[in-house]
């Protein structure tokens, strides 16, 4: 059980968001609950009632009503709200508690001055932004491409787009070509809308080149819409290229049509998000209008207690999950603060000092800065006026014991810190944080309202205290409407439900104990096995990475056709400087002997220049494994999924050297 690092104040039922729908499940429905496990209860075995509640409380505006809220249950598949329309950028406009002069944009760029947008300002830009389509030939179901930042523009195309029941679908402009047209050719843009560049820190890149080459593969596409960004006025570095080039205030320019939504079905086609594509073509995950819509209120409000009086911020680019979640923040009245550039420049203080002068109250970031930031030693309390943050997020990764505790004693200790994990896959987390829960070092709080996650053992039977496969037993709206172009669910059903049918197997280990709390342990195809010992590779990476010589690394297990233990093979990236030699690798075997088991101890170490990620910056455990066993390194990973494709070739000569001697030595 770990330390208790924050309480919920003595009159928690009064000032937060959860609080508040509690005392409106009492009035509005007769319900009382006694504490946050008796209400989670309710919410996992009541759906009906659950969501229709949420659907109520928030005073979903329906153009036509349902006709029930649960039509169908079963997984994949199950049918919410059916005759239901609605739209999800109406509701993300309608900013509740905030006046037509309030900001609710603040825009924060390494490439530009600081830019905001009022209420006003904003609907205003969807408008223009959505008249612009329209003249264009936009309309509902066609897709609208954007290899833009996180900037106020790419948030105002997203609701102009889909205001129109259009389909929008986002890269970050750090992608390179290939990664972009792999997953955008799957759907087929009508409109593609670009940045020409942008500045990451004090480096300028031009995606100029890059753009017209993502036209040249894109032939659904018919008119691009080139945002000048970095280069103002220098025009595209193609002219020549497929369809028609426009400019951004083409796209946006002054009109008299008014603001209209179209309405469309509970699911219909909100956005499509994509899995990382590191084995195969990135998966084209659709997600609906109703789901988002609801699951976002719902965690936003509910779990993370934000309104009106907030300024929310995620680090995140366009191409993370993160970015669709912040970005639904002014539905429940927030302004958000966005930003784009490197967050370790000029330092790793820039987004704590980020915070402090926009006024930020909830801080959303990931639990690799958050250790960056404590193996660096900072202080960011010493550094900024934090005293505005109420509420602290990480994700992207498991946040270890010592994470929590570097926040409290040098951020703040009067702020929540609420771990949270859930998936690209529901656009949301399952397991997190609220605030009648104190917050316990090491651990998740809770499982969120309305996800029924279990903890399944190796015969597939939930378990409680002992770690398990990460599933969920019943529908949750902000699953996927499907994968795109999927007729028969063949994908998405192999995806997700192919090991429990009927059951949602999202591919973790996790540990939920009595009270409810979770501990997330890493993926659970890349789990480590030694003599029936099963460690997920997140604790293991916790000890490491505790060395202030390691800057990052990875874990193989490799296991013995005849039965055997296997070898465990353990890879070091380590400071500018430095080399692997033995008194570092006895303090490894050591400090991983103390603080996990023997059998955790490597029977290999190894130096390498880098551990291979995701563009979303996730470990590439599985690739590395398949190169280490013989796959050839352009059939375990694709190189255009991956930030650093080059860092494959190191495991490709171990994998020879392996092949070649039987196995290697302790070598570096």
């Amino acid at each position: 059980m770990g330390e208790v690092l924050w309480s919920p104040p003595a009159d928690v039922r009064e000032t937060s968001g959860i609080g508040d729908y509690l005392d409106w499940l009492r009035v509005n429905r007769g319900l009382e609950f006694a504490d946050y496990p008796a209400l989670w209860e309710w919410s996992v075995t009541d759906l009906d009632g659950f969501w229709r509640s949420v659907w109520d409380y928030f005073g979903i505006v329906a153009h036509t009503e349902p006709t029930s809220t649960l039509a169908d249950a079963t997984m994949p598949g199950a049918r919410w709200f059916p005759g239901a329309t609605l739209n999800y950028a109406e509701h993300v406009l309608r900013m509740p508690g905030r006046a037509d002069q309030d900001e609710v944009v603040i825009g924060e760029s390494q490439t530009r001055p600081p830019v905001t947008r009022t209420a006003a300002q904003l609907r205003d830009e969807v408008r223009r932004i959505r008249a612009g389509l329209r003249r264009l030939g936009v309309g509902r179901g066609d897709r609208v491409a954007a290899y833009a930042p996180n900037i106020p523009e790419t948030f105002a195309l997203m609701l102009a787009t889909t205001s129109l029941g259009a389909v929008f679908s986002s890269c970050a402009p750090e992608f390179g070509t290939r990664s972009v047209t792999d997953r955008w050719r799957q759907i087929e843009p009508k409109v593609l809308v670009a940045v020409d560049g942008y500045r990451y820190g004090d480096k300028a890149v031009d995606r100029r080149l890059e753009v017209a080459a993502i036209r040249r593969e894109l032939p659904s596409v018919g008119h691009t819409v080139l945002l000048d960004y970095l280069y103002p006025g220098a025009g595209p570095a193609d002219e020549d290229g497929p369809g028609v080039v426009l400019d951004w205030a083409e796209l946006a320019a002054p009109t008299d049509e008014p603001l209209t939504f179209e309405a469309v079905p509970f699911d219909h086609p909100l956005y499509v998000l994509y899995s990382s594509g590191t084995t195969g073509l990135p998966k084209p995950i659709v997600h609906g209008h109703g789901g988002i819509l609801l699951e976002h209120l719902k965690m936003l409000a509910l779990h993370h207690d934000i309104g009106p009086a907030d300024r929310f911020f995620w680090f995140t680019t366009t191409g993370w999950m993160m970015w669709n979640f912040l970005v639904s923040g002014p539905a429940v009245g927030a302004t958000i603060v966005l930003f784009d550039g490197n967050p370790a420049h000029p330092d790793l203080g820039e987004l704590w000092r980020l915070a402090a002068r926009t006024g930020t109250t909830y801080f959303g970031t990931s639990a690799p800065f958050l250790l960056a930031c404590r193996k660096a030693g900072l202080r960011p309390a010493e550094l900024a006026d934090l005293s505005g943050l109420r509420g602290i997020g990480s994700t992207g990764a498991p946040l270890p014991a010592e994470g929590f505790t570097w926040v409290y004693e040098a951020v703040g200790d009067r702020l929540q810190l609420q771990s949270l994990s859930g998936g690209t896959d529901v656009c949301t987390g399952f397991v997190g944080g609220v605030a009648l829960l104190p917050v316990r070092a090491g651990e998740i709080a809770c499982r969120c309202l309305g996800a029924r996650v279990e903890a399944r053992g190796e015969d597939g039977v939930p378990v409680v205290g002992q770690l398990g496969e990460l599933v969920i037993t019943a529908p949750m709206p902000s699953m996927p409407v499907g994968f795109w172009n999927d007729p028969d669910g063949r994908r998405y059903r192999e995806a997700y439900f192919d090991v429990y049918p009927g059951v949602w197997r999202h591919g973790d280990w996790i540990t939920i104990n009595e009270r409810g709390g979770c501990v997330i342990t890493g993926r659970s195809d890349a789990t480590l096995n030694r003599g029936g010992v099963r460690l997920g590779t997140a604790e293991f990476y916790s000890v490491v990475e505790g060395l202030p010589e390691v800057l990052d690394s990875v874990v193989i297990h490799l296991e013995d056709p005849a039965g055997g233990p296997g070898d465990l093979l353990l890879f070091v990236v380590l400071a500018e400087g430095l080399e692997l030699d033995d008194p570092l690798r006895s303090r490894l075997v050591r400090e991983l002997r103390t603080a996990l088991s023997p059998r955790h101890v490597p029977d290999e170490i190894h130096q390498v220049r880098a551990v291979p990620r995701t563009l979303s910056a996730k470990k590439l455990e599985v690739p590395v494994k398949k190169i280490l066993t013989g796959t050839p390194v352009e059939s375990a990973a694709a190189p255009g999924a991956l930030a650093n494709p080059e860092s494959l070739l190191a495991f490709e000569g171990f994998a020879a050297a392996r092949a070649a001697g039987g196995g290697a030595g302790r070598s570096g």
